[in-house]
Order: C-alpha cells, then structure tokens, then sequence
C-alpha cells in the first residue's frame, strides 16, 4: 500500500481580534485581549489506500476540525498536507481542483447539511454536471443509480429534504458524495443522529461502499463501537492533539488492556457492556480544558491518574511504542 494522504505537522488555529469596544476597554485598564483557539495542535498522520482510518475523542478535540483541514474547508494555519506523494500547496490551480472532487465529505448532521430548496436530483446530480463528469442528459439515469447504491428508492428523486427520514438523509448525503467519484471520503459522525437500528445499516452500507469503489475513509465518531466495528486503524485525539496511534485489533484487545496511553484506556473503560453490573463505573474525572487556555506540558495532564511533575511542563512525543504501535505518554519512558 502507498500513502494516498499525508499530514505533517498541521496545526490549525481561530483567532478573533477585539472590536473597537473591546480595543479601548483595554487601553482603559481592562484584561480584554485577542482569543485565540488551539483547535489542532501539531498533528502529523498517514492514511494509506483502502484504508479505513478511526479518529476518536471527546466532544471538543479537535477531530471535525482536523477532518475539515483534510478536505480543505478549513485552511491549515501550519503544516502541510500531502496528496498521492505531493504537497497540495505547491499543486496548480487545476490540480487542487481535481483533488478537491477526489476527497469528498460526509456531514454530521442529514438535517442541516442538504439544502431544503433543492429536489434529491439536484442535490446528487448537480456537481457531477458542472464539472463535466456527466453529461446533462445522463443526469437522471446517473442519480437513479447512485440511489439505488446506498439503498434508497430512485422515484423518490424529486423530493425535497423534509420529505425524508433521519436515515434516508443520511443516505442522500452518502450519494452526494460519492457522485463525483471521490477516491476518499471523511465522514463527520456520519451516523451520530441516526437511531441505533439506522446506524448499523449505514455502517453496513458504508462497509459495501469501501469494497465497491475501493475507497479511503477517515472515520470521525466519539463512539468506539462503532469505529471498532469499521476501522482498520484508530487515531485518539485529546485537545488538539493526537496522544495514541494503532491498530484496531490492538487497541481493543482485553478492553483497556490493548491501549497505552492513560486517556485511551480511560475511554475503553467507559465503553458499555453486557457484564456492566459486576463493575464499578469510572468516568474520567473533571472536564476537558479550553482550548482557548490549554494547559502546558501534557494536555491531559490535569486530568490523568499517573500524571508527574514532568507532564506538567513537558510535551510527551509521539513515538513508536511497538510495530505499527505509536504513544505520547512519558510514562513509555519509565516502562
């Protein structure tokens, strides 16, 4: 396998400068200042070809910014991304184009992210049209067919939106995407608002998706089962950063056993299962910093059972742990 995507050293900063109110507040004494928010911290990370790549954390991490940054909805602040062995910063305006059909995303939301003007046809037919990939006249038949690959009824194409369910939204998002012939798509919690009974069949779906067009995903769910059930691979983030790389299997082996780092091994410990009486439940203590103050050293720090004076001041590398096995925990160092 080869890289299809590479992403060193990318960090990815909002900042919001003070108004003029704000600007002569502080010049009268007030402790108002610029806010700068940490969203993606020095995240470096490859996907290879036909993988399906897991990227898991709290609420607030980072990960939907990082899926944004990849598909470039979010230019990165630093770093540089890297498309089939090229840097995209140095690719022409035609070949930025074309990569931007070849990664396509799936939204979080199957409410908000469909326009409610457009019928179903349009939705799924309209870009595959402008950008020549279909001819006009074809548009029907080709909408037809894409909506019959991720199981929705084809004489439904002339509806708007509000006329589908949760799940049959999801599915017309899937189709949007895949109708300019992506060779990678990053799903944003693609299954997160759908009912348990609609997830699986999505997930199913997206299982059959990956083995017919041969595609690349980045997963992004707060949910382990879910990633665990589709993932080759699965990423941990923590406030910007990534703390722990492996490989499903390993990660998963023995419940928190596989894991390595402390915040993994926390969120497999929470994961709920059959025998969940005969244990005590352990929620990983306080909550996750601002990531408009992170704290220093070790992110995690604040929150971390085993955490010493050195988390405090220094951040852990993230380095090889084991084959294929990568950590940042300066706990490896004692190990």
């Amino acid at each position: 396998m080869s890289h299809i995507l590479e992403l060193k050293n990318i960090s990815k900063r909002f900042s919001k400068k003070l108004d003029l109110a704000g600007k002569l507040a502080s010049k009268l004494g007030s402790s108002a200042k610029d806010e700068t928010v940490h969203a993606v911290d020095d995240v470096s990370l490859n996907i290879e070809r036909g993988e399906v790549v897991g990227l898991v954390g709290e609420s607030g991490c980072g990960k939907s910014t990082l899926g944004r940054v990849v598909v470039g909805v979010h230019p990165q602040t630093e770093g540089e991304r890297w498309w089939h062995g090229r840097d995209v910063a140095k690719m022409s305006a035609a070949e930025k184009r074309t990569m931007q059909l070849q990664v396509q995303m799936i939204f979080q939301d199957p409410y908000a992210s469909l326009n409610p003007r457009y019928r179903v046809e349009d939705i799924i037919g309209e870009a595959p049209v402008v950008h020549g990939l279909v001819n006009g006249k074809d548009k029907a038949d080709y909408v037809a067919g894409l909506m019959q690959k991720v199981g929705l009824d084809a004489a439904l194409s002339k509806r708007f939106p509000h006329q589908f369910s949760g799940g049959q939204r999801a599915r017309i998002g899937i189709a949007r995407a895949l109708a300019v012939k992506p060779e990678f798509l990053v799903c944003d919690e693609a299954v997160a608002a759908l009912d348990v009974s609609i997830q699986a069949q999505v997930l199913n779906l997206f299982i059959e998706l990956r083995k017919e067009f041969n595609l690349t995903y980045l997963f992004i769910s707060h949910d382990l089962g879910v990633v665990k059930h589709l993932s080759d691979r699965v990423v941990i983030m923590y406030l910007g950063r990534v703390v722990e790389i492996g490989a499903t299997d390993a990660l998963f082996a023995n419940a928190s056993a596989g894991a390595n780092h402390p915040y993994t091994q926390a969120l497999l410990a929470e994961v709920p299962r059959l025998d969940v009486r005969k244990k005590d439940f352990v929620a990983i203590t306080g909550e996750i910093p601002s990531p408009l103050n992170p704290p220093s050293g070790c992110h995690f720090h604040p929150r971390c059972p085993h955490a010493m004076a050195r988390c405090k001041i220094e951040q852990p590398a993230l380095r090889e742990i084991a084959p294929l096995r990568f950590s940042a925990c300066h706990l490896n160092d004692m190990r």
